[in-house]
């Protein structure tokens, strides 16, 4: 899949601990139908196995609306499934290890919380940054904050499109309006939510206006 800015417009990273009686397949499909222009398969819990199984249903789904399946830290279980492409983080394997097991045409991304951290991730073959937490947030822990000035630094300092994220709403999204960034990825605004595909619908409405 050829990648593009506007797959990142509205960025959906799933935790299936928010879903309450869905399944992770139901979640995703309807968050598409929303306006999810790219999906990312982040399941910490669960073992490689169930990870796989799981990334094989969503690639089926993604598919099927040409949205992107991204899978998080693991590009054996991205190679293993066929999905579009990793992102990982700084802590993790580097973007220019994870280019030379993918390949040209897989989608690299990488987390930068600074400037330099973009220019380098750009360097080593990235092809997007995910740059946060830009807002608090529970879902992941140990991050650190990037406010709206350090943000705009990052988009400015990065020859790739840039995602935010990091305790994203739709309340506060609006905030990140002129901050050069491509789009907005959120978890829990949209798989904690009682309608995923009306959530979805109104956060890509905001995310277009940003």
């Amino acid at each position: 899949m050829r990648f593009s800015a506007e797959m990142l417009r509205l960025y959906a990273v799933t935790d299936r601990r928010w879903l309450g009686e869905r399944t992770l397949p139901e979640a995703v499909e309807a968050a598409i139908r929303g306006g999810v222009s790219c999906v990312q398969l982040r399941e910490k819990e669960l073992d490689p196995a169930d990870i796989l199984n799981e990334a094989k249903l969503l690639l089926n789904i993604c598919r099927s609306s040409g949205v992107p399946l991204i899978i998080n830290d693991n590009p054996e279980i991205a190679l293993a499934c066929g999905a579009d492409g990793v992102h990982v983080g700084q802590k993790d394997m580097s973007a220019r290890i994870l280019r030379a097991m993918l390949g040209p045409e897989k989608i690299v991304g990488v987390s930068a919380a600074t400037p330099e951290e973009a220019r380098q991730a750009v360097k080593d073959g990235a092809d997007y940054l995910g740059s946060g937490a830009v807002f608090a947030t529970g879902t992941k822990e140990n991050t650190r904050p990037v406010d709206a000035a350090l943000l705009r630094e990052i988009c400015a300092a990065s020859a790739v499109p840039v995602v935010a994220i990091g305790g994203i709403t739709a309340e506060n999204a609006p905030l990140l309006k002129d901050t050069g960034i491509a789009g907005i990825a959120v978890v829990s605004a949209i798989f904690a939510q009682p309608d995923p595909e009306q959530a979805a619908a109104h956060l890509r409405k905001i995310a277009e206006g940003l």
